[in-house]
């Protein structure tokens, strides 16, 4: 553990917590992509199945836990208790486009081919890309809330301070995992030009919009 590792799931955290106070205080799932939600939620089931097998800390299981279950939550509230809300025409990429390469990459590119390691890589894999259904949305739509504009915040914050614990576990343990790391460079460069809007124009009160990620 570092500075670096704590800070970025104290933002992965928050960003989570900010999201799931967002649709409880509004009621409503008005601009949420419910296909980045599923996406979260596969990531986490597939990467934490070591709950069963293998024990590393109190707080390393807690916040498994706490991940996982707000993802369902999530979900659940998108799809079930306000789906009334959900604005589902224009959630409209294709997931198919992201997990069919994705599931081909796992198989092909992994630490060791047990079905535990593949799960894994899966979710790695699968976490870089998994926000490009709801930028995708915003730049359907046009823009964002400003709530939703803060939850993506604190979500590429923690892929950028991920990326500042690997570089210190580097040059203190000499640690240094290819798949974690490419990953998750390729996903803050998703967040790159949204980071830019957000302190251009959220922090300064204006509306933020997004040009097509893809």
């Amino acid at each position: 553990m570092n500075i670096f590792r704590i800070l970025g799931d104290v933002s992965h955290l928050l960003a989570i917590i900010i999201l799931l106070v967002k649709i409880v205080k509004s009621k409503s799932c008005a601009g949420i992509s419910g296909k980045s939600q599923i996406l979260f939620a596969l990531v986490f089931t597939t990467r934490y199945l070591d709950l069963f097998t293998n024990f590393i800390s109190v707080y390393n299981t807690v916040m498994k836990v706490i991940f996982l279950v707000c993802a369902y939550v999530t979900v659940h509230m998108i799809y079930v208790k306000f789906r009334k809300t959900f604005d589902s025409e224009n959630d409209s990429f294709r997931l198919e486009f992201l997990l069919v390469p994705v599931t081909g990459l796992s198989f092909l590119e992994n630490h060791s081919f047990t079905p535990l390691e593949i799960l894994w890589t899966f979710s790695i894999y699968l976490e870089s890309v998994a926000i490009l259904p709801q930028l995708f949305m915003i730049s359907k739509t046009g823009e964002a809330e400003t709530i939703t504009t803060h939850y993506l915040f604190f979500l590429g914050l923690y892929r950028a301070l991920y990326i500042a614990n690997w570089v210190w576990r580097y040059h203190t343990e000499n640690f240094y995992d290819q798949i974690a790391v490419v990953s998750g460079v390729v996903q803050t460069i998703f967040y790159c030009d949204f980071f830019y809007l957000y302190v251009t124009k959220v922090l300064k009160g204006k509306k933020l919009s997004l040009p097509m990620p893809v």
